[in-house]
């Protein structure tokens, strides 16, 4: 297990990173989400910001907790009890809306014909997988929420942030709780077929419209439009 804990994070790190390089090169007219708005739109309309609001949230929530340690919050004063119920709720309502959105996007994909059509297998797989990964995310959060829950931030979090700086502190993974540790390896497995799916589109995310500046429209004054010369041409015919 040792190993598996040491190895598995720089194997899928080379995947995504050679992987989306391939996919840029080789298949950048490919690189899109292949949207089915046109085939069904209703139902669609409601699922999609479900789903996706409710995977930034619970994306938010893992960068806060694996990457923020826990000295850090003790110092502005946020307890371990106060975080462990902010984590709790926030995350289930998180999870809670991604596994929604989900469940009402594969519906549609599965009910409605034309987009079934258009479905791939690659399209079932990360379905499956992403699916997987928050279930099992809220599963082992719920499972160990009594008390003061599991303090994963003394255990997956130092680990991960150990993997960046290229000595994995396999050791800390050893008494994790099975749950946290499948819930860890498909995590993984959901970010190497990233570049091998329609997930390639995060890297496309518009965020440069946060940044860019106004456009400001203005309606035209009559009174300059009277003015205004007629425009340049041949005379008119008396």
């Amino acid at each position: 297990m040792t190993t598996l804990w040491s190895a598995l994070p720089y194997v899928v790190i080379v995947l995504l990173i050679a992987g989306t390089a391939w996919r840029y090169r080789y298949d950048k007219f490919g690189w899109t989400t292949r949207s089915s708005q046109l085939y069904e739109s209703r139902l669609l309309r409601f699922a999609s910001p479900l789903f996706h609001y409710g995977i930034l949230f619970v994306f938010a929530g893992h960068l806060v907790g694996l990457f923020i340690p826990a000295s850090w919050t003790d110092k502005i004063g946020v307890s371990e009890h106060a975080y462990h119920l902010v984590s709790l709720y926030s995350g289930t309502v998180a999870g809670a809306m991604a596994v929604l959105g989900i469940a009402l996007l594969i519906y549609r994909r599965r009910t409605a014909g034309p987009v079934f059509r258009a479905t791939t297998g690659n399209d079932k797989l990360m379905y499956l997988v992403l699916l997987g990964a928050i279930v099992l995310g809220m599963w082992a959060k719920l499972s160990h929420s009594t008390g003061e829950g599991y303090d994963y931030r003394a255990t997956i979090g130092p680990w991960l942030r150990s993997v960046f700086t290229l000595q994995p502190d396999s050791a800390r993974m050893a008494d994790v709780p099975v749950l946290y540790q499948i819930h860890v390896v498909v995590g993984f497995a959901l970010i190497a077929l990233i570049p091998f799916s329609r997930l390639i589109h995060i890297f496309s995310a518009p965020v440069q419209y946060l940044f860019r500046p106004y456009i400001v429209y203005r309606s035209r004054d009559r009174r300059q439009l009277a003015a205004r010369p007629e425009r340049r041409g041949w005379e008119r015919i008396q």
